[in-house]
């Protein structure tokens, strides 16, 4: 009742014509940057930061908390309209939002994630609101060993599932790995894969890697290929999601909230990690496996609500615990820090009216995305109608003017094009790309948190497995991997079975099971071969 209470207090407070007006100019600022590539929630925070200071307090923290859910769901429109992530945790909704815009589907693919964001915002922020002491307890009693088995989970999971050769899976993995080393050893202070360049001992920003990898690489694909295809333009489609579509997203809106939130208030949780489970959860799940890479709705559904569920659970620990565990919360606590105001377990007592104004306004501002960006959905969606000459101009646009945004370096730009040749090649061979962006993203953090755990058990392997939730993650671990193998051996055992069972009827049964068998075999033999003339011919 206390913190039903509290939460009245805070929507009175949120609610007055000014800080609403800045719960609105949040919202649109948020939503306008995101779809920026580059151009996130975290630097928008720090170039208003300054604008801010003649602000009181509780107006400047609900402006920024409409600018940081503004952002989350801004990155979605151009993830699923051109393929270009405007964040990181965007990235996994371009994977199959991309698709369903080039099949007509782009405002049913921006409408359930501005539904799904809807959905997992406000559920994630009743969680902040409620369950904030008992989940940031939960996050602190886990250890280095147990946020580095999290971590290899996510890594092999999203690589063993995506794609169907897991080489190509593993070897992409090996790539993102490799550039996630490039930069300065935090421990030794050793430059590593930098060839003497200044410029590359701080490493790559993740969001120069994923505009390259995806919008560059992407546009040089499209632009070799223009000659071949013909220049159609990509239909808008029906403007409102269907039946079917409502029936295939609630579930995934649900399942994604469920990963969000708890990985959103891990200290070396984020948005990232769970968007890829939800991606991968879902397509393990769905009663439509094959769509999945052809324009799955539930593989964007998923994703965009574990991103909104996450950004809520980030501010669990920044407010408890004064623990920021992305960018966009550290800015934020930096804002705390210049109005004197200390985050922490005393924060809620001494600060009480700001944070329940700061949570309510994230109820205001998940409302207003759902009003202003649901309506949008049909008209974002016929930018799809522009010449492909002119989009991907203007992809190549953005994404130059967000990559050099983010360190003001013209370097920046040299990056993106290398890592945009890379992307090209990538797509050439049959590489999946997001293999690679996952070990870019959680490289760095896996080498931190091993280094951790190896040092606290005075390098002994044993460590890695020293937490009790360690040990559950490791087993999953082993099953991912020793799947196949598994499989194998029951196909294996399979056919034995079927030839024994019926040896104990008659003598005509062994002839008509050894019948339908060879017959199955002949099937799937000509089917086979009758597809593979089929596209010989088609060739």
């Amino acid at each position: 009742m206390d913190v039903f209470s509290s939460l009245m207090d805070g929507f009175a407070t949120a609610l007055t014509p000014m800080n609403f007006l800045y719960a609105v100019i949040g919202v649109v600022l948020g939503t306008a940057v995101g779809v920026l590539p580059g151009l996130g929630p975290a630097m928008t925070v720090a170039l208003l930061l300054p604008v801010t200071y003649a602000l009181e307090p509780t107006s400047a923290f609900i402006m920024f908390a409409g600018i940081y859910y503004g952002g989350m769901y801004g990155g979605s429109t151009t993830s699923i309209l051109l393929n270009t992530p405007g964040e990181s945790s965007s990235v996994v909704t371009a994977i199959e939002g991309n698709k369903m815009a080039k099949a007509g589907r782009a405002a049913q693919a921006l409408a359930t994630a501005a539904i799904g964001s809807f959905v997992a915002g406000t559920i994630g922020t009743t969680l902040l609101a409620v369950c904030a002491p008992i989940v940031v307890q939960f996050a602190v009693s886990l250890g280095s060993p147990s946020y580095f088995a999290i971590m290899v989970l996510a890594l092999l999971a999203v690589t063993a599932v995506l794609g169907s050769s897991r080489l190509r899976g593993f070897a992409s993995l090996g790539l993102g790995l490799a550039i996630g080393l490039v930069g300065m050893d935090s421990v030794t202070g050793q430059q590593r894969l930098t060839f003497g360049m200044p410029l590359l001992a701080d490493g790559l920003d993740i969001v120069v890697v994923a505009v390259a990898i995806f919008a560059v690489g992407e546009a040089l694909w499209v632009a070799a290929h223009l000659r071949r295809t013909p220049m159609n333009i990509i239909p808008v489609g029906q403007p409102w999601m269907g039946k079917d579509d409502w029936k295939r997203s609630w579930k995934p809106w649900l399942r994604g909230t469920a990963f969000g939130f708890p990985f959103g208030a891990l200290p070396a949780g984020g948005a990232e990690i769970p968007t890829f489970l939800s991606y991968v959860t879902e397509k393990r799940l769905s009663k439509h496996p094959e769509e999945f890479g052809h324009g799955a709705i539930e593989g964007v559904a998923g994703p965009e609500a574990a991103n909104n569920a996450a950004a809520a659970g980030t501010l669990t620990p920044m407010l408890a615990l004064g623990l920021p565990t992305n960018a966009t919360a550290a800015v934020m606590l930096a804002a705390f820090t210049s109005y004197g105001i200390q985050p922490g377990p005393q924060l809620f007592a001494s600060e009480g009216p700001l944070v329940w104004a700061l949570i309510a306004s994230l109820f205001i501002g998940n409302f207003l995305l759902l009003i202003i960006n649901l309506p949008l959905a049909p008209v974002w969606a016929k930018l799809l109608q522009l010449p492909r000459p002119y989009l991907y101009a203007g992809i190549l646009f953005f994404a130059t003017l967000g990559a050099y945004s983010v360190n003001l370096q013209a370097f920046d730009l040299v990056i993106l094009l290398v890592l945009g040749a890379l992307g090209f090649m990538m797509r050439r061979f049959g590489l999946p790309v997001l293999p690679l962006i996952l070990g870019v993203i959680l490289g760095p953090r896996l080498e931190g948190q091993l280094r951790k755990t190896l040092q606290l058990s005075a390098g002994n392997p044993a460590g890695l497995w020293s937490e009790a939730i360690a040990v559950g993650i490791w087993v999953i671990v082993a099953i991912i991997l020793l799947w196949p193998l598994l499989l194998k051996l029951i196909r294996r055992n399979r056919p034995a079975r079927s030839s024994l069972l019926p040896a104990t009827s008659g003598a005509t049964e062994p002839r008509e099971v050894s019948g339908s068998v060879s017959h199955a075999s002949h099937r799937a033999d000509g089917s086979s071969g009758d597809g593979h003339s089929d596209g010989d011919g088609d060739g």
